[in-house]
């Protein structure tokens, strides 16, 4: 089964999961120990990437500790086309669209684009979107962020994500976000598009994971808590019930 065609079952069987390890902040041992313990809460899949540092090398040391772990799909998190690696079951083939930089807009997916065709890597189709506070990756992907007060602007950007063929768009806030996105932006976003919905950034707590998966939110995504807890698996294990209750 296509790891897209297995994230559409599962979002028509209710809220979906996933948990994101940065390849940067821990070593591949270390990062295979922390998706064992997020299988072990129920994580229905394992996300790759960060904003920085990561090398190609890094990246499928990291992805293979994770194969050998869990039997989950590992899906690249991309941020440049310098990170693709064979062992992954697919890519993230996204597009920063609120980005003032062409590079990562358009740029970098065409530098990969031969090489996800070469390694064979399944491609999925992406509307990424960087909403206040931006963190990192606002800044970074030099973003131009959508306001907090503003969910009819980050509709527009979902819906055009939608009419170009994006078979996901997500709304994101920045890896270490104080606050997630707005729910009112999440319930307006999803009373729109036909898409699933992904949310992430800030979500570290049962209650804002509850609530981002009340107002819409098919899938939701969390990387910092399990840097931050002794007790991943119960921890992301709260975060998970509440998402799916």
């Amino acid at each position: 089964m296509k790891v897209l065609e297995y994230i559409t079952n599962k979002v028509s069987e209710g809220k979906v999961h996933m948990t994101l390890i940065d390849p940067d902040d821990q070593s591949p041992e270390e990062a295979a120990r922390i998706a064992r313990e997020a299988r072990n809460a129920g994580t229905d899949a394992i996300m790759i990437g960060g904003s920085t540092g990561i090398t190609r090398e890094l990246m499928d040391e990291t992805i293979r500790a994770i194969k050998a772990a869990v039997d989950l799909p590992v899906i690249i998190f991309p941020n440049s086309a310098s990170v693709l690696s064979p062992y992954a079951d697919a890519l993230y083939f996204m597009s920063l669209l609120n980005s003032q930089d062409i590079d990562m807009v358009i740029g970098q997916q065409v530098k990969g684009a031969i090489y996800v065709k070469k390694l064979g890597i399944e491609p999925i189709p992406m509307g990424y979107i960087i909403v206040e506070p931006g963190m990192t990756v606002g800044r970074v992907g030099r973003a131009k962020l959508i306001p907090r007060d503003r969910p009819d602007l980050a509709v527009a950007y979902a819906l055009a994500a939608q009419y170009l063929g994006m078979r996901l768009v997500y709304l994101e806030a920045g890896s270490g976000a104080p606050e997630p996105v707005p729910a009112e932006m999440i319930r307006r976003v999803k009373d729109e598009i036909d898409v699933p919905l992904v949310v992430g950034g800030g979500i570290r707590t049962e209650e804002k994971a509850r609530s981002a998966a009340r107002a819409g939110a098919d899938i939701i995504v969390t990387g910092t808590i399990v840097e931050e807890v002794e007790d991943i698996e119960g921890a992301l294990g709260e975060i998970i019930s509440a998402i799916k209750d």
